[in-house]
C-alpha cells in the first residue's frame, strides 16, 4: 500500500486524540501549497489516507498537527508547552507507504516513520 497516513495518540491520557485538525501541504516551486485539512476520528486516525496510493507523488510534505486546540478542550486544564507540531518529510518513492504518527502530551511530542 502506498500513500500517506497518520494517527495521533495522547500519551498523557493513554488514548487516541480525537477531533484534531491536521493540515497537509506539499512544497511546490519553493512555496508550501495546502493540499487538505482533515480531522481525526475517535480512533485518532483520519477516515481516509492523507494521500491515497493513486495520488502519491515524490516530493517534500508538511503535516501540521493542531494539538493546541485538542489540549485546550481537555477538562484537566493542564498547561501546554506544545502547540502545533510540524513534521516535514520527503516521499522519495511514491510506491512506498509513508505513515507519520504523532505521539503527544501537553509538554512533548514525538514522531517516526511508521508502518
Amino acid at each position: 500500500m502506498a500513500g500517506i497516513t497518520t494517527h495521533i495518540l495522547d500519551n498523557g491520557r493513554s488514548k487516541p486524540a480525537a477531533d484534531v485538525r491536521i493540515d497537509l501541504s506539499r512544497l511546490e516551486d519553493g512555496a508550501w501549497t495546502l493540499l487538505k485539512t482533515v480531522r481525526t476520528n475517535a480512533d485518532g486516525r483520519t477516515d481516509a489516507p492523507l494521500v491515497s496510493p493513486e495520488d502519491a507523488r515524490a516530493g517534500t510534505y508538511e503535516i501540521v498537527f493542531h494539538v493546541d486546540e485538542y489540549f485546550d478542550k481537555q477538562p484537566d486544564g493542564e498547561e501546554r508547552f506544545i502547540d502545533r507540531p510540524v513534521v516535514r518529510f520527503t516521499v522519495f518513492d511514491a510506491e512506498q507507504h509513508y505513515h507519520v504518527p504523532m505521539l503527544c502530551t501537553p509538554g512533548s511530542c514525538s514522531t517516526y516513520r511508521g508502518s
